[in-house]
């Protein structure tokens, strides 16, 4: 059955435009979403009660879709506020500075340790381990916290998560869509991968030391400064003696153990094969025990209060990186599953699977077959439906437009629905929508805008090479 667009699905096309525009202008979006989700529940309910109603409602969805992670930001923010003021982050990151010696060396030495994390556990829980270790080293040997945000994401959200080799989240969805082994599909999207990751991060590096040789250079840290990344006050100055209250036999024994407590997380889930939300809660889980028994082996009396303190100003710069983002989050929730959700099944024409999916359909039944149309198609479509700021959601939809293209054409049904795979989950995974990418800007203190801003030429640039190459692998 052939789906018919409507008013709802070329409205919230215009208003994707349009938000993208201010993006690029460097524009707060802030206000165009939330005038965008009243538009959208204008339309979808036919009330303005409903649309004024729905428009506070999306913003509850986005919350509580966003909640994980605005708490696993907050509580890696208040324990490495501690580890740096009580002076254990200075003992613990010293033997890494005779190893990190360079802006190169931390570059892609954060973002190779982050690809292979990555493979095992996903990227969010990754980045928390890593970051809070790794970013002061970067930072002291001069790699920008917006270098280092860069590293993290491109490796961790880009390589990592879109091959997915280890946990096969993603290769599963779209072999099954298409009708393929997981196997096959695999196999398929290695050379892409490969091609993809070489390109993008080989661009950023070199547009990063370019634009810095240059002084075009924007670190688009939160605030004013430094002062408001995750680890206060300049990272290049050494923690204050007179605030920690631990010997120094003390703080090279915690040095030692709270490393050891994340590496056994990592143990505890590859023995469990934990992943997403629950490898998240346990890293989450032993960071906040950290922070509280830290707190109270530093402060002593004050303990109780302090421990507090550090935990409500985790939250404070969690929520004051996830506050603009909220709104945004929300519009583009609505792409997917939030408008039936909110505003009723019928919201939607019958055989719908939500405005994105259904405008990547429309996109793949509108274009002639060829192998290079079908490859261009295969992209475009993963990449409009990565808007939503998942990845995940729309890959499916890349299977099984890489079935119909593959059976037209006669062969290459495995090499599209692995191209599909790598631009949904560029776009959308972590790379170039702001909302996703939220983990490793928050934990490097920058500003997720500015981070999209970042990847946006090397991402675009890495899709077009990784597109040429799955067209002569047709």
């Amino acid at each position: 059955m052939e789906l018919t667009l409507t008013a709802i699905h070329w409205v919230y096309l215009l208003l994707i435009g349009i938000i993208v525009a201010f993006m690029a202008m460097r524009r707060d979006t802030t206000v165009v979403c939330v005038l965008g989700i009243g538009i959208i529940g204008l339309l979808a309910s036919g009330t303005l009660s409903g649309a004024v109603s729905g428009t506070f409602n999306s913003l509850i969805y986005a919350i509580k879709e966003l909640s994980g992670t605005i708490l696993i930001i907050s509580i890696i923010v208040a324990m490495s506020r501690l580890l740096m003021e009580t002076g254990v982050n200075e003992v613990m990151i010293r033997p890494f500075t005779g190893l990190i010696r360079s802006q190169g060396m931390a570059f892609w030495g954060i973002g190779l340790i982050m690809m292979v994390v990555s493979f095992f556990f996903w990227p969010s829980p990754a980045v928390a381990l890593i970051g809070a270790v790794l970013l002061p080293v970067a930072l002291r040997v001069g790699l920008p916290a917006l270098g280092a945000a860069m590293a993290m994401n491109l490796f961790g959200h880009g390589i990592a998560l879109s091959g997915d080799y280890i946990i096969q989240g993603a290769p599963k969805l779209t072999a099954d869509a298409a009708g393929l082994p997981v196997s096959q599909v695999m196999e398929a999207s290695v050379p892409l991968v490969i091609v993809m990751g070489v390109v993008t991060t080989l661009t950023a590096y070199w547009l990063m030391r370019r634009d810095q040789k240059s002084g075009a250079w924007r670190d688009g840290l939160v605030g004013s400064g430094p002062a408001d990344s995750i680890f206060g006050g300049d990272p290049h100055a050494r923690p204050s003696a007179q605030s920690a209250g631990l010997g120094i036999g003390i703080k090279r024994a915690l040095a030692v153990l709270i490393p050891l407590l994340f590496a056994a997380d990592v143990a505890v889930m590859f023995a469990l094969k934990l992943q997403g939300g629950d490898a998240t809660a346990l890293i989450g889980g032993t960071a906040a025990l950290i922070t509280v028994v830290l707190s109270m082996l530093a402060h002593r009396g004050a303990g109780l209060e302090k421990s507090t303190a550090y935990i409500v100003d985790g939250f404070l710069f969690g929520f004051k990186v996830f506050g603009p983002v909220i709104p945004i989050a929300a519009f583009f929730y609505l792409g997917d599953s939030a408008l039936p959700s909110l505003f009723g099944e019928g919201s939607l024409p019958a055989g719908s699977h939500g405005i994105v999916n259904d405008l990547g359909v429309a996109l793949a039944h509108a274009v002639p077959v060829n192998g290079t149309v079908a490859a261009v198609t295969l992209t475009a479509a993963g990449a409009i439906t990565g808007l939503d700021g998942s990845g995940f959601s729309g890959i499916s939809l890349a299977g099984s437009i890489a079935h119909l293209f593959g059976t037209a054409i006669g062969s290459g049904t495995d090499t599209l629905t692995a191209l599909g795979q790598i631009a949904a989950i560029w776009v959308g995974g972590g790379t170039l929508v702001p909302w996703a990418l939220i983990p490793a800007a928050a934990i490097c203190g920058v500003s997720p805008f500015e981070l999209a801003r970042r990847n946006l030429k090397p991402v675009l640039i890495g899709l077009a090479v990784t597109t040429v190459a799955a067209i002569f692998l047709l």
